[in-house]
């Protein structure tokens, strides 16, 4: 049955109900009728929000379509109804981890920024490294693509699909790409650490995020 169908059962047992005259089967049938629609209503929504983001569309924009009053609210309702991909189990799980990436992505992009120069000489070492296997020289060519990009943070992913092919011939610099790889992974971990305890009134250690050793 399509959509306009199930309005239309729905919309009839309505009023049968209403004037006295609905029976069992045609309730239940209703009721699945509806709850079927329910199901699509609730795969359609975020579907049609995500193109609309697409699109260009501001969360500001989509507030009043969406039945809320603020961007904060229209991009929270989105993710209560996301599908989760990393398994939290209700709507404000998926709030709650979609703002710890945001944090530990905010806290990794700065801490690369601040050691730009540390990780681009690194890069730099990486790529120039004699005698890596075929495999090797196309993570190497990763790297240094990744020496285009404004932003820091987007040599880290290359440079750790590196490690393996460095142990062999060019073990320091393997060593180094751990150390990298730790030194923000341990960032990104702090930074949602604090973002959690702020959440529940607690209060964020201070200091400094140092950079790596070179």
């Amino acid at each position: 049955m399509d959509e306009a169908g199930v309005l239309a059962l729905v919309g009839q047992a309505v009023t049968d109900v209403r004037a006295g005259g609905a029976d069992a089967e045609q309730l239940l049938a209703a009721l699945s009728a509806l709850h079927a629609l329910r199901a699509s209503l609730a795969e359609w929504e975020p579907e049609l929000i995500t193109a609309a983001r697409v699109a260009g569309v501001s969360w500001a924009a989509l507030a009043p379509s969406l039945g809320v009053t603020s961007r904060q609210a229209a991009e929270r309702r989105y993710l209560r109804l996301q599908p989760s991909a990393t398994g939290e189990a209700t709507g404000e799980g998926r709030i709650d981890a979609q703002r710890d990436r945001r944090a530990g992505d905010r806290a990794v992009s700065e801490w690369a920024r601040r050691n730009a120069v540390v990780l681009r000489r690194l890069a730099a070492h990486v790529t120039a490294a004699q005698g890596m296997s075929a495999a090797g020289r196309r993570a190497a060519a990763g790297v240094e693509r990744a020496l285009a990009a404004d932003d820091a943070s987007a040599l880290l992913e290359p440079l750790a699909a590196t490690r393996r092919h460095l142990v062999a011939g060019h073990a320091d610099l393997a060593d180094r790409v751990v150390d990298i790889g730790a030194e923000s992974s341990r960032v990104r971990d702090q930074a949602i650490s604090d973002r959690r305890r702020r959440t529940t009134g607690g209060v964020p250690d201070g200091g400094s995020t140092p950079g790596p050793a070179e």
